[in-house]
Parts: C-alpha cells; sequence; structure tokens
C-alpha cells in the first residue's frame, strides 16, 4: 500500500521532540488529510507560524524569533509530537492524543529511563517510544515505530519520510530572512541538510 501511494502518515503514537525540533514544527504547523479548514486538494498544507498566524499581525520572521525566545526561556518544556487520523495504515482517530494525554499525566515529571527512548528512522519525528505501557496494557510496536507496520515497511516511510521533510523545507524558505536571530537560521539550515535528532540537540 505504503510502496505504491506513499503518504506523510508515518508519525507513531508519541514522539519526543528536541527544542529545536519543536520549533521547527511550531513554524511549518502542518495541516493534514481531511483537515476542515483546507480549502484546496493539495494534500498536507500549514496554518502558518504558531499555528495562529490567520489571526496574527506583523511579520512571520518576527513570531518566529518569539517563538524561538519563548522554548529558550522554558528550558523544563518537555515537547511532544502526536497525530489524529492515521498512524501509518491504521484509522485512529483521536485516540493517539488521549492516550499520550494519559501516559504522560502519569509520568508527571519523571525522566525518560535510558533506553526507552531512541531514535525515530525520520529525524523530523524526533525520538521514538521503544516501549509504551498505558494501565498495564503495552502498545504493540507497530504503534509507536510505523516502519515496523507490514504495510508500511522501511520503504514506505522513507518516503514519507521524503514528503514530510520536502514540506519542511518548502515552508521554511519564508523565514531565511536577515532579521532571523541566528540561533534559528543553524536550526533551519540544519533541517534542509537532514540533520540528525542528535545534531537538533546541540543546537539548543
Amino acid at each position: 500500500m505504503y510502496e505504491e501511494k506513499p503518504t506523510y502518515g508515518i508519525v507513531g503514537f508519541l514522539h519526543v521532540l528536541p527544542p529545536a525540533l519543536g520549533w521547527l514544527w511550531r513554524l511549518v504547523s502542518p495541516r493534514g488529510h481531511d483537515n476542515p479548514s483546507i480549502t484546496d486538494s493539495g494534500g498536507m498544507t500549514s496554518e502558518g507560524v504558531g499555528s495562529y498566524w490567520p489571526f496574527a499581525t506583523g511579520l512571520l520572521v518576527d513570531h518566529a524569533n518569539l517563538l524561538l525566545k519563548q522554548i529558550q526561556k522554558t528550558p523544563n518544556v518537555r515537547y511532544t509530537l502526536t497525530p489524529n487520523q492515521y498512524v501509518g495504515a491504521y484509522q485512529v482517530s483521536f485516540m493517539p492524543q488521549w492516550v499520550a494525554r494519559e501516559y504522560l499525566a502519569r509520568r508527571g515529571t519523571a525522566k525518560f529511563r535510558p533506553g526507552l527512548l531512541m531514535p525515530a528512522r525520520c529525524p523530523l519525528l524526533g525520538y521514538a517510544l521503544a516501549s509504551m505501557q498505558v494501565e498495564g496494557t503495552h502498545l504493540q510496536h507497530d504503534f509507536l515505530r510505523v516502519e515496523e507496520q507490514p504495510d508500511v515497511g522501511t520503504e514506505g516511510y522513507d518516503a514519507g519520510a521524503k514528503i514530510l521533510h520536502e514540506f519542511f523545507v518548502r515552508e521554511l524558505q519564508k523565514f531565511r530572512l536577515p532579521e532571523l536571530s541566528g540561533v534559528g537560521k543553524k536550526i533551519i539550515d540544519c533541517c534542509l541538510a537532514n540533520g540528525t535528532v542528535e545534531d537538533y540537540e546541540k543546537l539548543l
């Protein structure tokens, strides 16, 4: 299925993002398949910087700098990524968000133990969970790492990762202005160069 018609639906139930990646996701703010606010048929589009851009004034780059400054001043914030509607080949609606919220609420401020987080195959997705247990129930691994789904596989996953990266590259161009902060420029350059999760960790 995915090999014949790959999509960007490669996000697992829960991903943990380094702050630099959290900032990038807030810049591109993607709207996905069947979003009611999408009025064209071009697939994934962007809500604009911070996802509040339709209601904002001023320049995009100014808001990008403000969001980055906010992230830099709040180092204890944890950034996560959770899909809705699909996890690979599975139609899941908002279940990942409900499960992730419950899982993170029960953890509180506890740190992830060594070995629980592993770099996602697609660097833009930060870290995937090696395992996840909620109320005594273990989620199957292919809900956490989509490339393990038989209907997706590594080839389908990598094709979806390419679609996602191309979307980021396209959306980030509008922020490559002289007014963007130096740290912001480095983070965007890291994305354009297909940087690793470790590269993003070093930037913030």
